[in-house]
């Protein structure tokens, strides 16, 4: 690589990890090899070597340069997949690769913006807009500064709360979004949001109006048939609407998280996953690459429902092979707390995993989770005078997933304050924040000072 220093040895090493990524591979082992090669490569990446602190022009430049690379290693999947080199370690390294180049992406913007945070009482700008170079668009696709968005395409997007990072790593490889949901374009050009939400079940709403919903990140995902794009739009649109009408039957959330099981409950990625496969008459059926949920504690997964060990987890999105990257977004005010967040939620799995950590319910958090349940027999406008103060619970969500959640946010809340001191401090000391195997080094030390208790999460007692 380039023995130069600053930005250009970065943007120099980027280009040889752009090499290497579209260098052809011919066996699962030699993918598999090369791409923990480059996660290493990603994971060790250090911004200090690099002096970009001392060079904040060149951000956008290198936040370019980093998407890109992201955009050529998923256009690779689909080649790497028919050579049928995909293994399930090949699939976990280059969803990794994926998240690590994301990270130092997104320390780049917040350096960018001087670590500007969000105000406590403000929302994030809606997504695919924002000043401060939010939204990345493909070369080959850039051009209007309207993102026009089309039928069919499929949005991943990430939320800001702890249960939007624990849905985003609930299986066996770690995502960084939290919900899918698909557009359609009506005959009059408006743009609508189908979806499937935890607490309204599957509903239609103004596309501008979920883009605006304190989103932390987001992408557009576009399927390379337009034309079963267009259909699958239309299809679930038409069912979902029949469904809201006085006539129609509701479709509740699913919380199971089987694809084989009753397709009149539907979760977010389930619903795509039926929109596309009624348009295609079966013959094509997401995801390529399924989530595992073979953990040998499933805790927390039988509190809020879930009754399978292999499902579509949103983040599968990410290699799809049949969908290109459109646009990918994000509000570089949050991306540090998201990062936090995800960390929090990757060592409490891990936790509960090795060392045998499980929630254990106060009567604090007996008494949340049945309220909530009661207000879920509640009307919907009196659900929304209230939503503050009791969650907005559907009616078929059990009392020990409202349990499991309020647990999970207690629990993660107090580690994410404690590490967002430690990034403030951080940032002082070296115009820097912290790198995200820092943080995971902290977690640990947290952990090992509180013993066999941490939050609502306990060892239990043999």
């Amino acid at each position: 690589m380039n023995t130069s220093t600053g930005p250009a040895k970065l943007l120099n090493d980027v280009t040889a990890f752009k090499a290497a990524i579209t260098k052809p591979v011919s066996t699962t082992s030699q993918l598999a090899s090369n791409l923990d090669q480059l996660y290493q490569a990603f994971e060790q990446v250090d911004f200090a070597q690099y002096d970009i602190a001392q060079h904040r022009e060149t951000a956008p430049e290198i936040m370019a340069a980093l998407f890109d690379l992201r955009v050529a290693l998923r256009g690779q999947v689909g080649q790497w997949h028919d050579a049928g080199a995909m293994s399930r370690h090949a699939i976990k390294r280059a969803r990794d690769c994926l998240r690590a180049l994301r990270y130092a992406s997104d320390i780049v913007g917040e350096l960018w913006i001087g670590f500007a945070s969000l105000p406590a009482d403000a929302k994030t700008f809606r997504a695919f807009t924002g000043p401060h170079h939010n939204t990345q668009v493909p070369a080959a696709l850039a051009g209007p500064a309207r993102l026009p968005f089309q039928s069919g395409d499929v949005v991943l997007v990430r939320g800001r709360l702890h249960n939007s990072a624990a849905i985003a790593r609930i299986g066996d490889i770690d995502s960084q979004f939290s919900h899918v949901f698909i557009i359609y374009v009506d005959p009059n050009g408006s743009h609508w949001a189908v979806e499937a939400l935890i607490e309204d079940g599957s509903v239609i709403q103004p596309l501008a109006k979920v883009l605006g919903h304190d989103l932390g990140r987001a992408i557009v995902f576009r399927h390379r048939d337009p034309a079963l794009a267009q259909r699958a739009a239309y299809v679930i649109h038409d069912r979902v609407r029949l469904s809201l009408s006085p006539q129609g039957k509701h479709i509740p959330y699913d919380f199971t998280m089987r694809l084989d099981n009753d397709p009149r409950a539907l979760f977010c990625s389930k619903l795509v996953r039926r929109a596309y496969k009624e348009a295609s008459d079966h013959k094509f059926i997401l995801p390529t690459f399924p989530t595992r949920l073979d953990m040998k504690n499933r805790d927390f997964v039988d509190r809020i429902g879930v009754q399978t060990t292999e499902t579509f987890a949103p983040g599968e999105m990410e290699l799809e092979p049949a969908f290109d990257v459109v646009a990918e977004w994000q509000d570089y005010r949050v991306t540090s707390d998201l990062r936090l967040q995800d960390i929090v939620m990757d060592k409490i799995f891990e936790w509960m995993e090795r060392d045998g950590f499980r929630f254990s319910e106060t009567f604090k958090i007996r008494l949340i989770s049945i309220f909530g349940r009661l207000s879920s027999y509640l009307s919907n406008d009196v659900k929304d005078m209230i939503d503050n103060i009791i969650p907005k619970v559907p009616s078929n969500m059990k009392r020990s997933a409202v349990a499991a959640i309020a647990m999970l946010h207690q629990t993660a809340q107090p580690l994410l304050e404690e590490l967002r001191k430690l990034e403030a401090d951080r940032i002082r000391q070296s115009d820097l924040p912290m790198h995200p195997r820092e943080v995971r080094d902290h977690l640990e030390r947290m952990r090992q000072e509180a013993g066999k208790e941490i939050g609502y999460l306990k060892i239990p007692r043999r």
